[in-house]
């Protein structure tokens, strides 16, 4: 009787030990260069919340906000080595994944919102594929705001900056090309790395987002900036394969749907805050009147000089360029 009730015990403590580890949840570690507080970090709380509630606490996520976990290159090496499985990236993280993306970046190519809009709903399963392709699963689309040039000095023209320190995010191929196009030469550093090149007179002139520049306190710094934006910034919500992979099939499809309007949301609350950062940045910069009638035909010729040339080093898809080209074509041709 009592070697059965020992038994019995045993099967129990078994059976309790299987259910406990049975019900432990999948812990997504996510990192942002987004500081804790941010539009961003609002959303991604919100979605981190929805995940939890509708997974019934299997699916939860760990947040590494305001780059406490690295630049991009550093995230992406932990995700790598498994002590992340997720981030949300810039063009400069996009590119070290699925590089072709990059294409919706290209200096002056779209005139609006609305053609950005059009031109990746054409292109986003050939970003879905890509990004799959290269061991990573896109959750969500986003964007990181207009693109403006930022300099500490007016700058006459587009030639100046030529003379000028311009800081280029480090390993950033993309933008390297467009500068090499203009005969430029830049100034690579980390992200995490600018404040203090701008501070000592390394760097002089930086490109980025407004909001961007509020929040890494670069426009303390950089009292000109130029009105008309270079282009849009691209960004990516992304988990790792190997994670997505070790889901439960109803936890893949969750993650995946819940992406759709967390895309939605950080996209219009992006233009939105670069709306607002541009009225803060009005009181406290001056617009550079040599850049407020950039010749458009020039930098196109100069853009598609880029292009090429890293179609020719394959960080570009010459492919994927096409239906860019062709979508936008067909998006025009739809308004007249």
């Amino acid at each position: 009787m009592r070697r059965t009730l020992l038994k019995a015990l045993c099967v129990i403590a078994l059976l309790g030990g299987s259910t406990a580890h049975a019900a432990e949840p999948y812990v997504l570690k996510f990192a942002t260069l987004a500081p804790a507080g941010s539009t961003w970090m609002k959303a991604f709380d919100a979605w981190a919340k929805e995940l939890t509630a509708k997974s019934q606490g299997r699916l939860t996520v760990k947040f590494y906000p305001g780059g406490i976990a690295g630049d991009e290159p550093d995230m992406l090496k932990k995700i790598r080595f498994g002590q992340l499985q997720g981030a949300a990236l810039s063009g400069h993280g996009i590119g070290e994944i699925f590089s072709p993306a990059r294409i919706l970046e290209t200096p002056f190519l779209f005139r609006d919102h609305a053609e950005i809009d059009a031109v990746r709903a054409e292109i986003l399963p050939a970003l879905d594929a890509g990004f799959r392709k290269n061991h990573y699963e896109l959750v969500s689309w986003m964007e990181v705001g207009s693109i403006h040039f930022f300099s500490a000095k007016p700058l006459a023209n587009l030639d100046e900056f030529a003379r000028r320190r311009i800081w280029q995010w480090q390993g950033d191929r993309f933008i390297d090309a467009f500068f090499n196009a203009n005969g430029w030469s830049p100034i690579s550093l980390p992200i995490t790395e600018v404040y203090t090149g701008l501070s000592t007179g390394l760097v002089d002139t930086v490109v980025s987002t407004p909001l961007a520049s509020i929040a890494m306190q670069w426009a303390g710094k950089t009292p000109y900036m130029s009105s008309q934006p270079m282009a849009t910034g691209i960004g990516a919500v992304v988990v790792s394969s190997k994670f997505y992979a070790g889901l439960p099939a109803d936890l893949q499809t969750l993650l995946k749907s819940t992406g759709v309007p967390l895309s939605q949301k950080l996209i219009a609350d992006t233009r939105r805050d670069d709306l607002k950062s541009l009225a803060v940045l009005a009181k406290s910069t001056q617009p550079m009147a040599g850049l407020q009638k950039i010749n458009l035909a020039e930098q196109a010729t100069l853009t598609r000089k880029a292009v090429s040339a890293l179609e020719a080093q394959g960080y570009l898809s010459a492919e994927l360029n096409r239906q860019v080209d062709a979508a936008l074509a067909g998006y025009r041709s739809g308004k007249q």
